[in-house]
């Protein structure tokens, strides 16, 4: 009989801990799940920006043909957001992206024609509505991002987070937080 308390101590002492485990594999599980899907929201919203870009410019083009060095720069900032792999990636697009942005809509303002044309006023709407999605799903994701990696860094979860093949996960910063701080100016 002296020997049954040690050993159901022990046997709890092996319940708590595979308790603990398992529920914290789960919350890990459950963290990456919920990061990996806001970064597929990021790429959906860049995506549908980017796919607005093409009309865009062809509008621009057909008031400010001459215009040729800003239409490259946009339709290369276009391409580097479609080829982005990764949070670093993406940021250094954005970065490119914004400032193309800005120069495609100063060409714009020079023309008056231009910004009453129904097509390009619907174009900007639709730009600067995508622009809010892809702040709120970079937040989404930098939240998801920032519980995700507090959880593996937490004693005790940061001795069995990496032998259980969870990582940290970059951020979605963007370099010049300048570029980004307002979505590209709209003028009616």
């Amino acid at each position: 009989m002296e020997w049954l308390i040690p050993v159901l101590i022990i046997v709890s002492l092996v319940a708590i801990i595979g308790i603990y485990l398992w529920a914290t594999y789960n919350s890990l599980v459950t963290l990456k799940v919920r990061v990996d899907e806001a970064w597929s929201d990021i790429t959906v919203q860049l995506k549908r920006r980017a796919d607005l870009i093409p009309n865009l410019i062809e509008t621009v083009k057909g008031y400010a043909a001459h215009e040729k060095a800003v239409f490259e720069n946009v339709t290369k900032a276009r391409a580097e957001t479609l080829s982005a792999q990764g949070p670093a990636d993406a940021a250094a697009a954005e970065n490119h992206m914004q400032t193309a942005l800005k120069s495609i809509f100063a060409v714009a303002e020079a023309y008056p024609q231009l910004q009453a044309s129904q097509n390009y006023l619907q174009l900007q709407a639709e730009l600067v509505d995508t622009e809010d999605k892809v702040q709120a799903s970079r937040r989404f994701y930098n939240g998801g991002v920032r519980e995700l990696n507090t959880k593996i860094q937490v004693f005790p979860n940061n001795l069995i987070a990496r032998n259980l093949g969870f990582t940290q996960r970059d951020f979605f910063e963007v370099s010049d937080s300048a570029a980004i701080a307002e979505p590209p100016r709209v003028q009616f």
